[in-house]
């Protein structure tokens, strides 16, 4: 039995979910609501002391981390299989999913916070959201965050983050001239691990960072034409969540686009 304890706008869970539908798996779901917590209590962390999502259990074994998870998943249930077959093509994918892991995810974290993200907090009573940021355990992410709250895309470390996109996109881009999909002639882990990260920016309406790339928006349109795109993505999403984004993502698009041309 494969149990999956998940987050609906994960991005991290929704490449877990795409790779169960791509290869056809049944699962058991626990959905975590992250703004309560429920990645923090006992019970959980006994599971991944990480105290993030997603978590796999397969049979009895667990496994964390969703770029281990999507390998792991590859290598139990290998049909279709989702590495390229070739070295090369092997290489071209995990150098994707190492830039993810190594600054990508954290940088979306950073604009979705600031953005979007923030306003959920800003609901709360002040002494909740207090209580809130100083149960961070981690110092770095708690003053972090509060930053996010507080400064929204005037936070230091925005204009980094959105960098770090711009970079990301122009380098998508160039390989996806060489081929259809990123990693060679097949859909691979590396289409996986980047369709949540495209998603996120059209959920923020940063769609214009798009208009000259042309390549990545038909890379978008066949992710979005393929049947695991619902299971993984579509059905999970989250009205509210998908609402805020949107309508804030509007309101700073002005703002963005003057921080892009100082980039």
């Amino acid at each position: 039995m494969i149990e999956l304890y998940h987050a609906a706008m994960s991005t991290c869970a929704q490449k877990v979910r795409l790779v169960l539908a791509e290869k056809g798996l049944d699962w058991t779901g626990f959905h975590m609501n992250l703004r309560a917590r429920d990645q923090h209590q006992p019970d959980y962390l006994k599971l991944n002391p990480n105290g993030v999502v997603p978590t796999l259990v397969d049979g009895g074994r667990v496994v964390i981390e969703s770029t281990v998870i999507c390998e792991y998943l590859d290598g139990a249930y290998p049909a279709p299989p989702l590495r390229p077959a070739g070295a090369r093509g092997r290489a071209r994918m995990r150098l994707w999913t190492k830039r993810l892991d190594e600054g990508l995810h954290f940088a979306t974290g950073v604009i979705s916070g600031s953005i979007a993200f923030r306003h959920q907090h800003m609901a709360r009573p002040a002494d909740e959201l207090e209580a809130y940021i100083e149960g961070i355990p981690d110092p770095v992410r708690r003053e972090r965050q509060r930053q996010q709250v507080d400064l929204g895309i005037e936070a230091p470390q925005f204009r980094a983050a959105l960098a770090r996109f711009e970079s990301w996109l122009t380098d998508m881009e160039r390989d996806l001239a060489q081929g259809p999909w990123m990693a060679g002639d097949s859909y691979s882990l590396a289409e996986v691990a980047y369709t949540p990260y495209v998603i996120r920016i059209h959920e923020l309406n940063l769609t214009p960072m798009l208009d000259r790339r042309p390549q990545i928006s038909e890379w978008y349109e066949r992710i979005q034409a393929r049947p695991n795109f619902g299971p993984g993505y579509g059905d999970w999403a989250d009205p509210a969540y998908v609402a805020l984004m949107a309508e804030k993502g509007s309101e700073v698009w002005p703002r963005v686009r003057e921080i892009l041309k100082e980039i």
